[in-house]
């Protein structure tokens, strides 16, 4: 397994989801996951979801500048940072942001997010 390839899977498929059907990212989290988002923390695939769908905009496009990825531990999990840039529909400037996630192996086969730490970048 190439954590370099893994990391740019789960990265096309987070922010492609989130992009179209927000609610479909729940499925990545678990009852132990955890949000941190503009410092605030929510705990629980339910939680983080609401959290995500109460976001004060309907319409967005993630553009990803830099996917780095590291391996975490000796269960197989791994640390994936991402930076690049969010157009929010109406906006003409786009907004920087940074997002880290802690993927962890699942027994099927996939990972799920244990930990996400969301960030906008202000100049």
């Amino acid at each position: 397994m190439d954590p370099n390839a893994v990391s740019k899977a789960f990265v096309d498929h987070y922010y492609s989801t989130f992009d179209t059907n927000r609610p479909g990212l729940a499925n990545l989290y678990q009852e132990a996951s955890m949000l941190t988002f503009e410092g605030q923390q929510f705990q629980g695939a339910q939680n983080i979801a609401a959290k995500l769908a109460s976001l004060p905009f309907q319409q967005c496009q993630h553009s990803i500048t830099t996917v780095d990825c590291q391996p975490s531990g000796p269960a197989g999990g791994m640390l994936v940072f991402v930076s690049g840039n969010l157009q929010l529909a109406g906006e003409q400037h786009a907004l920087k942001f940074s997002q880290l996630f802690h993927l962890i192996p699942t027994p099927q086969g996939s990972f799920y997010v244990q930990n996400d730490i969301f960030r906008l970048n202000y100049a």
